[in-house]
């Protein structure tokens, strides 16, 4: 695909936030690094990583809590949905807009986290990690995006693998099957450790392996015993997903994998892969489908979505170009 794909799309990208900019230069035109990091930069001191960090508490965490908000009442979350506005959620965020670990505010951000914030369950410091799979593999993700050793909580994820290969972070509670959400929040913290540590380890990668084989066998959303889907949410689109699972974002995963490791896509993701394309709108973008309800420092379009236009140019760039 040249880099002419979907150009007016890819203009009207290149005017939004600077996350945005800066990624779809990087991911969509393939400009030089000397070009896409100027932009890359500003997402410190403009535009939505602006914000974000314009509500960072003095101790480095965000509404007073590493996973709830300090003032998250008892019943909120029925009447209105989950709060997104706490450190982890946030840190998350942060990462996906593409703050550059090397700024400022990162380093600063990962030391205070580090000294003042802990868990709600467990009372252990954050970058310790927690006791749920799920919340586990986004402070993996995280914190080897933005230079910390999170090799002891990687260590417990590993130890957590079920027999079929994935996560659940319903494992305490008797589930005895993997579940796709918590198996790619893992699969996308095991790779950044990859990232970060040139190369993991033999189990962590042995692990990897293992979770894409459990999403690859149901070609992304299907049902391993009838073929159905999993869940007709899996097909609709969304950003940010915060810990739900659909096929643009399992997508956005194996692409990133391949472009760590050199590894062809899989045939088996074609299905998905067409499914992304076929909800492209007549005018190059795409829409998320629905949003999730719940207080956030953020409120993203929509109709077109940005995001959701990035995510899908990239992995199709990639598909169209590399695919066997």
């Amino acid at each position: 695909m040249s880099s002419d794909y979907d150009y007016p799309a890819i203009q009207w990208l290149l005017v939004s936030d600077p996350s945005i900019r800066w990624q779809a230069m990087r991911d969509l035109l393939d400009k030089p690094e000397a070009e896409w990091s100027i932009e890359r930069s500003k997402v410190e001191t403009e535009g939505w990583g602006s914000e974000l960090l314009s509500h960072q508490d003095a101790d480095g965490a965000w509404a007073g809590g590493a996973f709830w908000p300090r003032d998250f009442p008892d019943g909120e979350w029925k009447a209105i949905g989950q709060p997104w506005t706490a450190t982890s959620f946030v840190l998350t965020e942060l990462h996906e807009l593409g703050l550059d670990p090397a700024s400022e505010s990162a380093k600063r951000t990962v030391q205070l986290v580090g000294i003042n914030c802990r868990w709600e369950e467990g009372n252990k410091l954050f970058w310790q990690g927690e006791t749920e799979e799920c919340i586990n593999a986004r402070t993996v993700a995280d914190g080897a995006y933005f230079g910390v050793d999170v090799s002891g909580i990687v260590r417990l994820l590993l130890s957590q693998r079920m027999g079929d290969g994935g996560w659940n972070c319903e494992r305490e509670k008797g589930s005895v099957r993997s579940s796709f959400a918590s198996t790619i929040s893992v699969l996308e913290g095991l790779l950044e450790y990859e990232k970060a540590t040139g190369g993991g380890t033999p189990e962590s990668v042995a692990a990897r392996k293992s979770g894409e084989e459990y999403l690859l066998e149901r070609h992304l959303f299907r049902r391993l015993s009838t073929g159905e889907p999993a869940d007709e949410k899996f097909l609709l689109l969304l950003y940010p997903n915060r810990w739900r699972y659909d096929v643009l974002r399992a997508l956005e995963y194996f692409r990133a994998m391949a472009l760590l490791t050199g590894d062809q896509p899989d045939t088996r993701l074609e299905e998905a892969v067409e499914h992304v394309r076929a909800k492209k709108r007549d005018d190059g973008k795409w829409d998320a489908d629905w949003t999730l309800p719940g207080r956030a420092w953020l409120k993203f379009d929509n109709e077109p979505s940005p995001w959701v236009t990035l995510r899908a140019l990239r992995v199709l760039k990639w598909w169209d170009e590399r695919k066997i």
